[in-house]
């Protein structure tokens, strides 16, 4: 059902890195999805392209427009397109700030093939109708059912942007059994990166 939503949609690829560019180019048109690309996001902003049934994949941090302000800025014009933001940093309190602007994912970098391609397709899904949003949203609660009091504690706490001594401290455990309930917690939640439960505890929380 993902991938019928991508039929006839375009992919804007915005990135600085000329070779990380042209990989996702390559990528996209492999898989069948139209894509045109930027250098930046002020020249993206500047030539306005039409966003109907499109989807934008951007860089976090870039010269001039950064990606979090390329989604508030698009935003503030009313442009209701799905934005994903790659980093090539496992920063949490980024990824907070990104899920809280509005971006349909935060993906790190050196990213797997088919999670990028994954994240496009339910990007769009998404757009195109909420169906395929409220099933994320019973999975992503199915899957918090799973976790153990303790583990919950700590996941908020890993959504709170804090560092594992900080939730040591919090909960008065040491770091190192904060680290054995965060790997649990992300093997249950099915998370492949630290920025992942930061997405599916907001994508819930909109629930």
């Amino acid at each position: 059902m993902a991938s019928s939503a991508a039929d006839g949609a375009i992919v804007y690829v915005i990135d600085d890195d000329d070779s990380a560019r042209h990989s996702l180019e390559f990528l996209l048109d492999v898989a069948g999805i139209r894509v045109r690309s930027f250098a930046s996001a002020d020249a993206f902003l500047k030539s306005s392209p039409p966003l109907a049934g499109a989807c934008v994949v951007t860089d976090v941090r870039m010269p001039g427009t950064g990606g979090i302000e390329l989604v508030e800025e698009l935003r503030g014009r009313g442009a209701d397109v799905p934005v994903i933001v790659i980093t090539g940093h496992a920063d949490v309190p980024l990824a907070i700030q990104a899920m809280k602007a509005g971006v349909a994912d935060f993906i790190e970098k050196p990213f797997d093939d088919e999670v990028m391609l994954g994240a496009i397709r339910n990007a769009l899904a998404q757009h195109a109708g909420g169906g395929e949003l409220q099933a994320e949203r019973r999975e992503i609660h199915d899957r918090i059912a799973t976790l153990s009091p303790r583990e919950r504690d700590v996941m908020d706490g890993l959504v709170g942007g804090k560092a594992n001594k900080a939730i040591a401290f919090d909960l008065d455990i040491s770091a190192r059994t904060v680290e054995v309930y965060r790997a649990n917690l992300m093997m249950k939640m099915q998370a492949r990166t630290l920025s992942a439960p930061v997405r599916m505890v907001t994508v819930a929380r909109l629930g």
